[in-house]
C-alpha cells in the first residue's frame, strides 16, 4: 500500500511546489490512517489544512480505497 500512497503522493506535489512547498509521507497505520507531513512553504500556510483535506487527502482517498484518511503528522 505504501507504493501506491506515494505514486498519489506524487500527483499532489506538482501542484504543492508550485507554491514553494511540498509533503512527505510519515507513517500508514494499521487501521489506514495516512500520516503525511507537508514541508516548505505549506508548512507555515494559513491554507494548510484546506490544501491537506481539499487536495492530499481528496487525491489519496481516490487513488488507495484502502485509505480511510489523511492527517497531518
Amino acid at each position: 500500500m505504501r507504493e501506491k500512497v506515494e505514486a498519489a503522493l506524487a500527483k499532489v506535489r506538482p501542484m504543492l511546489q508550485a507554491d514553494g512547498g511540498d509533503v512527505e509521507l510519515v507513517e500508514i497505520t494499521a487501521n489506514g490512517i495516512v500520516k503525511v507531513r507537508l514541508t516548505g512553504r505549506c508548512k507555515t500556510c494559513p491554507m494548510s489544512k484546506m490544501t491537506l483535506r481539499n487536495g492530499v487527502e481528496r487525491i489519496v482517498l481516490k487513488e488507495v480505497p484502502q485509505v480511510k484518511a489523511v492527517e497531518e503528522a
